[in-house]
């Protein structure tokens, strides 16, 4: 019997491996395994889906089943992953051992947690999928319903102002939630924003409502006293929030813990070379768990869209190298719509506003190496990739 070609997760980076593979080769076996249900949805869709009243039901594009009947899958799902054996070439999982011809890891990331003081630590949610959002929505869902009577407003504080953190925050404050951001840094989404655009988001989103609480963070969440389902989370300044849900946005870390274990070569991520082969022969990553070429990880849709291509040439007998082209990131906040190019990691220049509402990053010859767009401007992507160089 033919080995067949197993992937493991079953998100955006492992359903679109198998599909890309199943337009190159139709015969050759595919097993999907994944601890959750297999259901396909577009996780990006997950932090605007309270403004566009989209419940968990409606974020699921295509059932598990099918997915694996379109594509021609067998699909191992609600299955837990134990152990790799790259030298058997065996995957053990709580479902039994699986050999396999070659081996795909689009295991993700998990949410980065920070240590919390408090009797409601606990009860600090994150939300990273489809399952997480479940949660999430039927704990606000819960709070408003409770709240009605009062007439009054669900809170939610939110602990970071990276990118997910003011997507949530955009949404839930248009979507009639009240919104504190808690975050260390002085501006909001500051990794990726210059800082004068990234002061203009934060009075765009002040201007909605959203109370924003820079220079500190969240030390402790504890239940509200006196109020059933109440939290007070008190920060490092010493100023305490009254909230219905604590929602923790602080960034992502991937899942390494079978790469590890299994012997791979990690670093932030595992390491894969401009194959996607990891260090161990048929054995590849790709999505939020792999470091490509130059140290660099990737977590967006689009740069998994492309590895994926790739990937799926090589494992139909073409070997392909990944080439990722410029991909600008559209951030999802309307009260100031923004799209980011950011330059590559280690690039040293400076962002210098070129035109209300262009940003352009420099380096020392004035040669463009990333931009920044808002409002209006935003529909000038592709104008501006071409300017760098």
């Amino acid at each position: 019997m033919q080995k067949p070609i197993i992937i493991i997760g079953a998100g955006l980076a492992g359903w679109s491996s198998a599909r890309e593979f199943r337009k190159l080769d139709k015969t050759t076996p595919v097993l999907l395994i994944t601890a959750d249900s297999g259901d396909f949805y577009a996780k990006p869709s997950l932090s605007n889906a309270f403004a566009q009243k989209r419940g968990p039901a409606q974020l699921v594009t295509t059932p598990a089943a099918s997915m694996a009947q379109s594509q021609h899958v067998t699909l191992q799902a609600h299955t837990r992953v134990t152990a790799i054996d790259i030298a058997s070439q065996t995957v053990h999982t709580s479902a039994g051992d699986y050999h396999y011809a070659r081996l795909v890891l689009a295991t993700g990331a998990q949410p980065i947690r920070i240590p919390m003081a408090g009797d409601a630590a606990s009860e600090v949610l994150s939300v990273n999928s489809w399952q997480d959002f479940s949660v999430f929505h039927e704990r606000l869902t819960a709070a408003k319903d409770a709240l009605e009577v009062n007439d009054a407003r669900k809170h939610v504080v939110i602990m970071g102002a990276g990118l997910i953190g003011c997507e949530f925050a955009n949404d839930l404050i248009s979507s009639g939630f009240v919104v504190s951001v808690v975050d260390p840094s002085s501006n909001p989404i500051a990794a990726l924003l210059p800082v004068g655009l990234g002061g203009q988001l934060r009075e765009a989103l002040a201007n909605q409502g959203v109370d924003w609480h820079f220079g500190t963070t969240v030390q402790a969440v504890d239940h509200q006293s006196g109020r059933s389902g109440g939290l007070e989370v008190r920060l490092a300044n010493g100023q305490t929030l009254l909230a219905d849900v604590v929602l923790s946005a602080i960034g992502l870390r991937a899942d390494l813990s079978l790469a590890q274990a299994a012997g791979l070569l990690c670093e932030r991520g595992m390491v894969v070379d401009v194959s996607l082969q990891t260090s161990a022969a048929n054995v590849y990553a790709l999505g939020d768990a792999a470091q490509y070429a130059g140290g660099r990880t990737m977590p967006y849709v689009m740069p998994i869209m492309h590895a994926a291509k790739a990937l799926a040439a090589t494992l139909a007998g073409r070997p392909t190298r990944v080439h990722f082209p410029l991909m600008p990131v559209a951030i999802k906040t309307p009260a100031l719509p923004l799209v980011v190019a950011p330059a590559a990691a280690g690039t040293v220049g400076q962002w210098l506003q070129s035109e209300p509402g262009v940003w352009l990053f420099t380096d020392e010859t004035q040669a463009v190496k990333g931009f920044a767009l808002s409002g209006a401007h935003t529909s000038r992507r592709v104008e501006l990739a071409k300017q760098v160089v």
